[in-house]
């Protein structure tokens, strides 16, 4: 097939790109190269473009066309959201509308969109599936669910079939050392940790709260190996392709929970030495909990994680951390 990866030079999108090339599909990846990096673009063709930018868009469809179009482009910051609405709404949402639109006059139906379970705010109850209610709390979870409700609206009218799959905490890097994270600002905790053990930090290490309704009184997330998130859009693409479908939605989560001094304590064991860290204020709106029900994607995709331990998770991001 040939498959349009929107951001296919970020984190998740870059380690998708590398799967579907394995997989042997034809990949073009679309990215404006804000955040991304163009070195990790290693498969296929990298077309340099904004999606904000309707030519563009134009110009990328008018060649063959697309099976399936991914989308993973957008600002992710919930702390920036908050500072910069208008660049959140008009990058994420507006962005997504112009490649929806792009798509809808191409002829091109099959959309996998990256959502978050930001969509959900506060939750109400520990594990969280796909009919928890959904309040998100900053702008950011606010255009992730703009867009899902976009596409239930696409999909009544146009006939677009499309499935959003909400990331709880994606991490890790690839097994073969080929991609990780590597983002400028960092603000994502298992690569602070280990960049706080190599030396790459100026601050110590922080830790946002210890006085949480939780057992050691820092924050619970449920973390899932970008591996696992990639075999998942593998599989939204055959659940697409299976039959017409509307406009569904999975949870993606590895249904542990792992809190804050339970990380940085696998973190110490894979590195093998002690991290030093200091604990300050909690972040506005951090819920003490978040785990993810995934038993709908489990059913119906028929995926499943397959890293399931934190320590195993953090060792792939070590590793790609030392790779030279």
């Amino acid at each position: 097939m040939r498959i349009l990866v929107c951001g296919g030079a970020g984190y998740i999108g870059s380690h998708m790109v590398k799967l579907l090339a394995r997989q042997g599909h034809e990949v073009v990846t679309f990215d404006n190269l804000s955040t991304g990096h163009s070195a990790a673009v290693k498969w296929g063709e990298l077309v340099h473009g904004d999606l904000l930018n309707p030519s563009d868009l134009s110009s990328l469809f008018q060649g063959d066309a697309f099976d399936v179009v991914m989308h993973f482009s957008a600002r992710s910051l919930v702390g920036e959201s908050i500072q910069k609405p208008a660049l959140y709404y008009q990058n994420n949402v507006v962005g997504t509308y112009n490649l929806l639109e792009a798509m809808r006059n191409h002829g091109v139906d099959k959309f996998i969109f990256s959502s978050s379970a930001a969509i959900f705010g506060n939750p109400v109850k520990e594990r969280i599936d796909e009919d928890h209610p959904k309040a998100p709390i900053n702008p950011y979870g606010k255009t992730k669910l703009m867009v899902e409700q976009i596409l239930q609206d696409y999909a009544a009218s146009y006939g677009t079939s499309s499935v959003s799959l909400r990331y709880f905490n994606a991490a890790g890097a690839d097994a073969e050392r080929e991609l990780g994270e590597e983002h400028d600002p960092e603000t994502h905790l298992i690569p602070n940790i280990l960049k706080a053990a190599y030396g790459q930090q100026e601050n110590t290490l922080k830790i946002f709260g210890d006085d949480y309704d939780t057992a050691d009184g820092t924050c619970v997330r449920d973390y899932i190996h970008v591996e696992d998130l990639c075999d998942a859009h593998l599989k939204a693409v055959e659940y697409l392709l299976a039959e017409k479908r509307g406009a569904e939605a999975f949870n993606l989560g590895n249904g542990n929970g792992f809190s804050v001094k339970e990380v940085l304590l696998s973190a110490q064991e894979v590195v093998g030495k002690e991290i030093p860290y200091q604990v300050d204020d909690r972040k506005p709106g951090d819920p003490a909990v978040l785990i993810a029900d995934s038993a709908k994607a489990r059913r119906e995709l028929g995926w499943t994680s397959r890293y399931t331990e934190i320590s195993d998770i953090i060792s792939t991001a070590w590793a790609w951390m030392n790779r030279d």
